[in-house]
């Protein structure tokens, strides 16, 4: 009996393995040099679906609470904003242009941004009004979670749980007690909202977000201001979206860095100013 449960489980977990030895650069290096092999076990399709399921689902909840794109006028400041970021993805990314692109602004006090697999991006009322934030401002934190989504940091954190989850696979044949399932779209709410980002996936995010937002014409500078005004809000307790990277004067100085490498191109982008893209208008479930 112990031999067949071993046969089992090795048969479970070696191919696994072997996937695990299995990585990928899933963007160009950009101008800022963005370089780092992922383990990506989940598919990159799986994961858009999930984010298409799961993207509705918070759309379609926060309808049913009147808290769906209830300012028009800061939704049509965040849409234009991310009408020019878009087209600086090709940077990273050829295909990312062409993505369903949709922005949504969700009435609530969270200090809080996200971008799902796909380009399915939220903007939540709290963190704009809290913070006063300019165009500048509001470009450097979307540039941010855009470049979680082309870094498919989500789907290198899914694959991690996927590799968890052949672990309680095994268990659960030795023990005869079964582990919780997973659909993509549980997988994209448990990355978006529950899994926290690695230091290396904010570091990563950070970097890219000051590229994409100068070369969209924003200054990239307004990256240190967010983090800036983040950080005297988070002495005590940091806000959701500082809680697993709280600003601190490590990040602050390597924005600076990375501001100042990308400046040019931002000096550029005011002088050929980039032809912006259509963002989906009327996403609403």
């Amino acid at each position: 009996m112990k031999k067949r449960y071993f046969w089992t489980i090795s048969l479970l977990i070696l191919p696994l393995l072997a996937l695990i030895g299995c990585s990928a650069q899933t963007t160009k290096q950009g101008s800022v040099g963005i370089e780092r092999q992922q383990m990506l076990l989940v598919s990159e399709q799986e994961m858009q679906q999930g984010a298409d399921q799961a993207y509705r689902e918070v759309l379609a909840e926060a309808e049913k609470n009147h808290a769906l794109n209830t300012d028009p006028k800061e939704l049509k400041r965040l849409r234009t904003i991310a009408s020019r970021l878009v087209p600086q993805t090709k940077i990273y990314r050829e295909d990312a242009p062409d993505w369903q692109w949709e922005v949504n602004l969700l009435k609530s006090d969270e200090l809080n941004a996200w971008c799902m697999p796909g380009g399915k991006i939220a903007f939540y009322t709290g963190i704009i009004d809290t913070l006063q934030l300019t165009d500048d401002e509001i470009a450097a934190i979307m540039g941010h979670e855009m470049a979680h989504a082309l870094r498919e940091h989500s789907r290198e954190r899914a694959s991690q749980q996927m590799v968890s989850q052949a672990g309680l696979t095994a268990l659960s044949i030795l023990t005869g007690i079964q582990g919780p399932a997973l659909d993509a779209s549980n997988l994209v709410m448990q990355t978006t909202f529950l899994l926290p980002n690695s230091r290396t996936h904010e570091t990563e995010a950070d970097r890219m977000g000051v590229e994409l937002a100068a070369r969209a014409g924003y200054d990239p500078y307004a990256a240190v201001s967010v983090w800036e005004k983040m950080g005297k809000l988070s002495k005590d307790a940091p806000p959701e979206f500082l809680s697993t990277h709280p600003s601190n004067a490590t990040r602050v100085d390597d924005l600076k860095k990375y501001a100042a490498m990308v400046e040019p191109l931002y000096q550029q982008a005011k002088k050929n100013p980039p032809k912006p893209a259509k963002i989906v208008s009327q996403p609403n479930p």
